[in-house]
């Protein structure tokens, strides 16, 4: 009784942040967790015309479609490789901006933030395009300033070796504006009082973003950090179905868990095993949340999220 007076209380109190949230929520509950239910079919041989309680159960038999194809090793480390290298380059490249931001003056400021922060709003289709105006064999802006070079044109979407470099840059430079003004966010808001002082006792430019917009920033990265962890076996289907245009020629450096259950679902039609790779990707990003987590608390507790 005292515990529902409690709630009671409290909700009476909070009553105009709950109703402000109630839409976020909503969304949630029915994008989310609803559709949560059709995880069933990851262990079932689904037929549309059975429905998902109707078909047959098959336990872990559509699991055997990822875990035992001799591909399931190479687009595994593709996945977390990718997405390691993503968060280590987008990390260091938008701190660094974050902090020449902050020394550039105001008037200026806005003019750098849109410039950077356009690229974000694109699609990856619009995206691709770009990526194939730039590397066209025949009619793309590197090949023909090669040709003008008299250097022979390169077959960009032929070739495997490269695609890690492009790839990287092109999320490089589509990402790099949301996460430069999230860090520039945080370093505005580090009080100057400590900046002052460290003029004082003579500290330069580079001593003062070492030892104190760094650290300070340290909380922000390892939140980053811990989010990442639990998309590190998810790809970014656009980036990786649209900009290499689906080449098989580059398949070994460009083929990821989604793209491949993609591939397979469009050929195979088998829904049971594209929602099994799901529900398995979903389950390990959530164990390394938890992991990432608690090593973070290990180390320092006031840096982790929970």
């Amino acid at each position: 009784m005292a515990n529902s007076q409690s709630f009671a209380k409290r909700f009476k109190k909070n009553r105009t942040l709950f109703f402000m949230s109630l839409p976020g929520i909503i969304y949630k509950l029915i994008f989310a967790y609803i559709p949560m239910l059709g995880l069933i079919i990851a262990f079932k041989n689904y037929r549309y015309d059975q429905g998902i309680f109707g078909s047959e159960w098959v336990g872990l038999k559509n699991f055997r479609f990822f875990f035992e194809n001799d591909k399931a090793f190479v687009i595994t480390r593709n996945t977390v490789l990718y997405n390691v290298g993503f968060f280590v380059l987008t990390t260091v490249v938008s701190v660094f901006l974050a902090i020449l931001l902050n020394e550039i003056t105001r008037k200026f400021i806005k003019f750098y933030q849109t410039v950077m922060f356009l690229p974000y709003f694109l699609s990856w289709v619009v995206i691709s395009y770009i990526v194939f105006a730039f590397l066209d064999h025949d009619h793309g802006f590197v090949n023909q300033l090669l040709g003008w070079l008299g250097m022979e044109h390169i077959p960009w979407y032929q070739e495997a070796s490269r695609w890690p470099w492009i790839l990287n840059i092109v999320s490089l430079w589509k990402t790099i504006g949301m996460q430069t003004l999230i860090y520039y966010a945080g370093v505005i808001g580090i009080d100057t009082g400590y900046y002052e002082a460290a003029r004082i006792d003579g500290a330069s430019k580079f001593r003062m973003m070492r030892t104190i917009t760094i650290p300070l920033l340290t909380p922000l990265i390892v939140i980053f950090f811990i989010m990442a962890m639990g998309g590190i076996f998810r790809a970014d289907f656009g980036l990786f179905y649209m900009v290499p245009n689906d080449s098989s020629f580059v398949y070994s450096t460009t083929d990821v868990i989604d793209t491949y259950i993609y591939r397979a679902l469009r050929t195979i039609n088998d829904l049971g095993m594209s929602t099994a790779v799901g529900f398995y990707q979903s389950l390990v990003g959530f164990v390394l949340v938890l992991a990432s987590n608690f090593v973070v608390k290990k180390i320092n507790n006031e840096n982790s999220m929970w």
